[in-house]
C-alpha cells in the first residue's frame, strides 16, 4: 500500500491490516467470505419470517429487525475494507468516512436496543405470559422498533456532529479497516474532541443500563425456569434466550473494551481484532445462533430451501 501525504488532502488513509499484497488478498478473500455468509444468513431470516405465517410472534418480528440491522451494518464497513485491500489503496474520502462513522454508529446503538427489547419479550412471554399478547401487542411491538431505530439515527447524528467538528491537524492515517470513532480522535491536536467523549461516555452509560436490564430480565426468566416441571419448557428457554444473552455479551464487551481503551500511535493486532470481534462476526454469526437451536426456524428455513419435501405443515422425506 502506497502512503501518500494525505494531511494535504481531505481523506484519509485507512492502514487496514497488512502493507504486504498477498496478504491484503487474503483479508479480502476470507472478508468476502464472511460477508456472504452474512448476507445470505441474515436474508434467509428476513425472508421467512416476513413470509412464513408461524413466524409472525413478537420474537421474530423483533429478529427480523436484528437481522435488517446486522445485514446493514456489515455492508458499512465489509465492502469497503475488500475495495481497499484489492486495489491496495487505503484511502477513504471525507464524506465517506462521515457516513460510514453516522450508519455505523445508528446501527450498532440499534442493535443494543433491540437486543434489549428482544430480552424484555422473552422475559414478559416466560414470566407473564398471562400479559403477553396485551403488553407485547402489534402496536407496541412497532412503537418499540420504531424507538430504536429513531435513537439510532439520533446516536448516529451526534456522533458526526462531534467527531468532525474537531480540527484534525495530524496525518490523517487510521489504524483500522474502516473510520474507527477513537482513530480519529487521535488525529487531533487540541481539546476540541472533549464533546466526543462526552457522547461516547454517555452511550457508555446507556449501554450499560440496557444490559443492567437484560441481566435483570435474564435473572428472573432463569428463576422461573427453574421452577418448570416439564423438561420441554427448560429446553424451550435453553434454545431462544441463552443463544440471545451470548450475543448480547460478546457484542457489548468487545465495543466497549474497543471504544473506552486508550488508543495506541501504531496498528496493533489487538486492536483490530476487537474491531473484528463487535463489527463483523456478531453479524455474522447472529443467523447461525438464532436459527441452529431454534427448530421452528430449522423447519422454516427448510420449507424455503426444499419447499417440494413438504405437504401442508409436515415435511415429506424423498425416497432413497
Amino acid at each position: 500500500m502506497i502512503v501518500t501525504n494525505v494531511t494535504t488532502v481531505s481523506g484519509f488513509l485507512l492502514l487496514g491490516f497488512s502493507d504486504n499484497q498477498d496478504l491484503q488478498i487474503l483479508h479480502a478473500l476470507l472478508f468476502l467470505l464472511v460477508y456472504l455468509l452474512g448476507l445470505v444468513g441474515n436474508f434467509i431470516i428476513i425472508t421467512i419470517t416476513t413470509l412464513d405465517p408461524q413466524l409472525q410472534s413478537p420474537m421474530y418480528y423483533f429478529l427480523k429487525h436484528l437481522s435488517l440491522l446486522d445485514l446493514s451494518s456489515l455492508s458499512v464497513t465489509v465492502p469497503q475494507s475488500i475495495h481497499n485491500s484489492l486495489t491496495g489503496s487505503g484511502y477513504i474520502s471525507y464524506i465517506q468516512c462521515v457516513l460510514q462513522v453516522f450508519f455505523f454508529t445508528s446501527f450498532a446503538w440499534g442493535e443494543v436496543g433491540i437486543l434489549t427489547v428482544m430480552s424484555y419479550d422473552r422475559y414478559v412471554a416466560i414470566c407473564l405470559p398471562l400479559h403477553y399478547e396485551v403488553m407485547m401487542s402489534p402496536r407496541m411491538c412497532k412503537w418499540a422498533v420504531s424507538a430504536v431505530w429513531i435513537s439510532g439515527a439520533i446516536t448516529g447524528t451526534s456522533y458526526i456532529a462531534t467527531t468532525f467538528s474537531i480540527r484534525f491537524c495530524r496525518t490523517k492515517i487510521i489504524h483500522q479497516f474502516f473510520c474507527d470513532i477513537p482513530q480519529l480522535l487521535k488525529l487531533s491536536c487540541s481539546n476540541d474532541y472533549l464533546e466526543v467523549v462526552g457522547v461516547i461516555v454517555f452511550m457508555a452509560v446507556v449501554s450499560t443500563a440496557c444490559f443492567t436490564a437484560i441481566c435483570l430480565s435474564y435473572i428472573q426468566i432463569f428463576s422461573t425456569v427453574l421452577r418448570m416441571p416439564s423438561a420441554e419448557g427448560r429446553s424451550k428457554f435453553f434454545s431462544t434466550c441463552l443463544p440471545h444473552l451470548c450475543v448480547v455479551s460478546f457484542f457489548l464487551f468487545t465495543g466497549a473494551i474497543a471504544y473506552l481503551k486508550p488508543t495506541s500511535d501504531s496498528r496493533t493486532a489487538l486492536d483490530l481484532m476487537l474491531s473484528v470481534f463487535y463489527t463483523v462476526l456478531p453479524p455474522t454469526l447472529n443467523p447461525v445462533i438464532y436459527s441452529l437451536r431454534n427448530e421452528a426456524m430449522k423447519t422454516a428455513i427448510r420449507k424455503l430451501l426444499f419447499p417440494d419435501s413438504f405437504h401442508g405443515d409436515k415435511l415429506v422425506l424423498p425416497y432413497c
